[in-house]
């Protein structure tokens, strides 16, 4: 008798351990069966394996695929019917707007799901804390500097002992939303039609898809690239403090990121919620330089897959785990609204 009650008095501490304050609880998740697929941005592909995992380990009888293909083709297939949703780091252009819709036979809804800041991630050997503002970023993407002691890199970094070394800028070569969301940020802030007449840059090293630009800052002196952060963060590489437009040069972190998120405009209409972010934000604690990843999904004929799976990501639990992924999670009103609209699906 008395080894049964030392027995059931371990398996109540063992359980009690299992619950401990320490470790999360699961997340309720409202799980439905069978099998979707999707593809697309790369720069989400970090937080969305981590949401199939909790889905499928809570979910035995769901299979969930997602390709990291770029958000321009995840958004082709897509409007070819070949996924049941798409990660899109920028919203539906105005030309590809028709095909969606036929896709859809209806409304398409742009779902802000994943706060990502863009980091400028750096190789350069002797220096591992840079300051860049939106003016010398632009010069140095462009080829106006060619030098890592350039005059305008210096006055952005009083008192670095900055090298001669060459400067050796890596860009995306395929069609990418994180190029997009940068492009977007140098027009916004340099005074310069980047998105058109800068693009690609005539000088420096293309690489497809985010893991590629960071092997190649990785092993180049002197390089320097834009990723979305996660993998930055991955691999240990130093980020670059961005000017904004308060004039104060911020250091890559989610809060940062999330105060320059919280600011952005919605521009869509009846559960469409894609977002116009202000580059040019006052905020001096915000960093500027951030993307935020749509899924893309038709309001009609979406499986209920599909619906339960977008739930749980824009749940606060899906949040926590994108913020474990290395993200920045949604700003609270946005994530009220994302369910909402979820809720429409």
């Amino acid at each position: 008798m008395r080894k049964r009650i030392i027995a059931a008095a371990l398996l109540l501490l063992g359980v009690a351990a299992c619950e401990s304050p320490s470790t999360p609880p699961r997340a309720a998740i409202d799980c439905t069966g069978g099998s979707i697929t999707a593809q697309g941005s790369s720069a989400q592909a970090n937080a969305v394996s981590a949401w199939i995992k909790d889905y499928q380990v809570s979910c035995a009888e769901a299979t969930i695929e997602y390709a990291s293909t770029g958000s321009g083709a995840g958004r082709r297939s897509f409007y070819a019917g070949t996924g049941d949703f798409a990660g899109s780091d920028s919203p539906i252009a105005a030309a590809e707007q028709a095909r969606a819709t036929a896709r859809c036979r209806g409304p398409v809804l742009h779902l802000p799901m994943v706060v990502g800041p863009i980091a400028l991630a750096f190789t350069v050997t002797g220096v591992d804390d840079l300051r860049l503002s939106p003016a010398t970023i632009a010069r140095i993407f462009t080829g106006r500097i060619t030098r890592w002691n350039d005059p305008k890199i210096k006055a952005d970094n009083p008192g670095v002992a900055l090298p001669s070394t060459p400067v050796r800028p890596v860009y995306r070569s395929d069609s990418s939303g994180t190029t997009d969301n940068f492009t977007k940020f140098l027009t916004a802030t340099a005074a310069t039609d980047f998105r058109r007449a800068l693009w690609p840059p005539a000088t420096g090293v293309g690489a497809d898809g985010s893991n590629r630009v960071v092997s190649a800052i990785e092993r180049t002196d002197g390089a320097i690239g834009y990723v979305e952060s996660s993998y930055a963060r991955f691999s240990n590489l130093p980020t670059t403090r961005v000017g904004n437009a308060a004039g104060e040069f911020v250091a890559l972190n989610d809060a940062a990121a999330a105060r320059t998120v919280a600011g952005a405009e919605v521009t869509g209409a009846q559960g469409d919620l894609r977002l116009e972010l202000d580059y040019r934000t006052g905020d001096a604690l915000a960093y500027p330089l951030v993307l935020v990843t749509y899924e893309i999904a038709c309001r009609q004929g979406s499986s209920e897959l599909t619906k339960s799976f977008l739930a749980y990501a824009a749940s606060r639990a899906g949040q926590d785990t994108a913020a474990a992924s290395g993200y920045a999670p949604l700003p609270d009103e946005l994530r009220t609204r994302v369910e909402q609209s979820i809720a429409s699906l």
